[in-house]
């Protein structure tokens, strides 16, 4: 077991073999889909809905791409640096996936306001991971947690303008991520770490579904 400033990494070699297997996964995944949806988006898309493809498709490469890095890194300096971005990317994530579907109804003030607080909330939780690295942790997975979930505030209004594929993806990602939170803190089992990010890329790999599937329907068509 490796310690640096108070933060442990209980991992073995074999543990960080497959959680970096798990990880570069989804990084190529990330980049065919990512480069696949921007594509889609600037042939057939308004310039809010491109806008809103680079949005979320950079934030997903950039969110994956971190946690490959931060994860294989050895306990160092580096590494301990690299934590403050990787779990600051997930709220970034977050934001990003919320983005897509929020940007089609933007001209509702509601689902604009959703829009800025969920970037609100994510600068905050930036700010919390970068300036107070290695505290406030369960703080962190509860804000993760609530902005995850505050998409049902809006879920009625924001139903008028995606597909309900879309929104039944939405919900099944949602539940994909917070089962894998068990296994995110779950931190004396092992593989433990490979398991929580499988859990994160088949989420991911869901909403990702569910972005393309607003993008490829129009509005009359649902």
């Amino acid at each position: 077991m490796a310690e640096y400033r108070g933060v442990r990494w209980a991992y073995d070699r074999y543990e960080v073999i497959a959680d970096s297997i798990v990880n570069g996964v989804g990084v190529v995944f990330a980049l065919i889909g990512a480069t696949v949806l921007i594509f889609y988006a600037t042939v057939w898309s308004s310039y809010g809905g491109i806008a809103a493809a680079w949005i979320y498709g950079v934030g997903l490469v950039l969110t994956l791409g971190m946690s490959f890095a931060y994860n294989a890194w050895p306990v160092s300096h580096t590494k301990w640096f690299l934590r403050r971005f990787d779990h600051s990317f997930i709220y970034v994530l977050i934001a990003a996936t919320y983005t897509p579907f929020l940007e089609r109804g933007a001209e509702d003030p509601l689902l604009l306001a959703m829009l800025i607080a969920v970037w609100a909330f994510a600068a905050f939780g930036i700010v919390l991971k970068c300036f107070f690295p290695g505290r406030y942790d369960r703080l962190a997975i509860l804000l993760y947690l609530v902005m995850g979930w505050s998409g049902v505030i809006v879920a009625k209004p924001v139903s008028t303008y995606i597909p309900f594929a879309s929104m039944l993806l939405i919900v099944i990602g949602g539940v994909i991520y917070s089962l894998g939170v068990i296994f995110h803190v779950w931190e004396k089992l092992r593989f433990q770490n490979a398991i929580w990010h499988g859990f994160v890329i088949a989420a991911a790999a869901v909403h990702y579904s569910a972005v393309l599937t607003c993008f490829s329907l129009s509005p009359e068509n649902f």
